[in-house]
């Protein structure tokens, strides 16, 4: 018989936890769990956001568009410094104290991974989401400035699954945090930090609205 890990759902809502705490519930786990301010909401369906309700599995929009994208980036990335990552990568902010598993993250500098802990990362130079209907406003919102608080972050992109529609937002030359948005399939999204770019064709390829 497989061993069976008991998910201690119930106890998430009755204390707060310290970090090693959580951290060896979720290394001992089959789900995943964010983890912010000493609380753990539950990652293992496409509901993402911080205390939502789990819904069913991820679209197969969001499975075309990580492929594609993914795919893309480890050919174009293949021998460089930068290395990317998919949602199975665990990623810490030390500044406000959230895990979390980002659709797409890449990392340009050494990879450098929390003390306590060799399988969580820090310091991403591009984070990418794709929404979904029940994640968008926490990806674009509360996420976004939690993400924002990464000192080694360059650029933060929200690929939509449910339309042709891309948010970009990296830093700019005043060290501020700029806006192009993309809505058009001719169009081509620019990864300013990495120095090429991929058309939203590419992205979508497959994906049926």
């Amino acid at each position: 018989m497989d061993e069976i890990v008991n998910e201690p759902a119930v106890e998430y809502k009755k204390r707060k936890y310290s970090v090693q705490e959580y951290l060896e519930m979720e290394n001992a786990s089959q789900e995943k769990h964010e983890y912010f301010e000493g609380e753990i909401f539950p990652l293992h369906r496409e509901v993402r956001a911080i205390g939502a309700t789990s819904m069913s599995g991820a679209a197969l929009s969001h499975n075309f568009i990580f492929s594609n994208t993914f795919g893309f980036l480890s050919r174009k990335l293949y021998g460089s410094k930068c290395i990317p990552f998919g949602s199975d990568m665990r990623m810490n902010i030390p500044e406000n104290s959230l895990f979390t598993y980002p659709d797409i993250s890449i990392y340009c500098n050494e990879i450098k991974h929390l003390e306590e802990d060799e399988n969580t990362v820090l310091l991403p130079t591009v984070i990418i989401e794709i929404l979904s209907p029940s994640t968008k406003d926490y990806d674009r919102g509360s996420k976004f400035k939690l993400y924002r608080d990464i000192p080694s972050l360059k650029e933060y992109i929200m690929i939509d699954s449910t339309a042709i529609s891309v948010e970009a937002f990296h830093i700019n030359e005043h060290q501020n945090w700029e806006l192009k948005e993309y809505s058009n399939m001719d169009e081509s999204l620019n990864f300013y930090s990495l120095g090429f770019d991929i058309q939203l064709k590419d992205i979508y390829q497959h994906v049926k609205f």
